[in-house]
């Protein structure tokens, strides 16, 4: 472990949320995790805080399962853990959750008015499904199989995101997909989802070494 001057602390940020009939409701939490552990083997200086697995997941509501606390709660709550992490050199947000990034932008604006070294990384997949489709599901066959049901994996909406964005902010997932899916899951293979872990795992290093140094 790096000194306390030079340790950069990762917070990662998932969520409880309905990932359609074949994921466990912690997916982004285990992608999350997954990616700051493979992140914290390249470089000493990281240290991995507790994930915050409740975060904000208002657009899942109706699915059983989903637990949210809310954007304005979960402001507050990224802004004090950052807060009382003064000891370290900084923080990374390490989003595995897109329902949070308001509330994580406007923690990081707080923050960042306040002198405090804090930045948010965000996945992105090229080609990528937006929730519980081949991306997600594939990464979860190569993260933790056991809890990945192919069984009972189909498809759900797989209109373009950018078709379907104003459904969505007004009435959430259920809107646009009747079993919580946007995307085809059954295409996932575990191969893939180590080639994607691979590739975030570098991205996220480089983010890391591009604004904490």
């Amino acid at each position: 472990m790096a000194n306390r001057e030079s340790t950069i602390l990762l917070l990662p940020l998932g969520s409880c949320e309905q990932h359609g009939p074949h994921l466990p409701l912690d997916t982004d939490t285990q992608i999350a995790q997954h990616l700051c552990a493979q992140a914290a083997l390249q470089d000493d200086r990281l240290l991995i805080a507790p994930s915050l697995s409740i975060t904000a997941s208002g657009e899942h509501a109706g699915f059983p399962g989903t637990l949210s606390i809310g954007t304005d709660a979960l402001t507050q709550v990224l802004i004090e853990i950052v807060r009382s992490a003064d000891w370290c050199n900084g923080v990374v947000f390490v989003n595995g959750h897109g329902g949070n990034a308001d509330a994580v932008a406007a923690a990081a604006r707080t923050l960042t008015s306040e002198h405090r070294n804090v930045a948010a990384w965000w996945p992105r997949i090229e080609h990528g499904d937006a929730h519980a489709g081949a991306s997600e599901t594939s990464i979860m066959l190569a993260i933790n199989p056991a809890l990945v049901n192919m069984a009972k994996a189909e498809a759900g909406s797989t209109t373009p995101i950018s078709e379907i964005s104003a459904q969505l902010r007004s009435g959430g997932v259920r809107a646009v997909s009747t079993n919580g899916v946007l995307g085809d899951p059954t295409t996932a293979t575990s191969e893939h989802g180590h080639n994607l872990l691979s590739q975030l795992t570098h991205d996220l290093v480089t983010f890391i070494n591009e604004h904490m140094n």
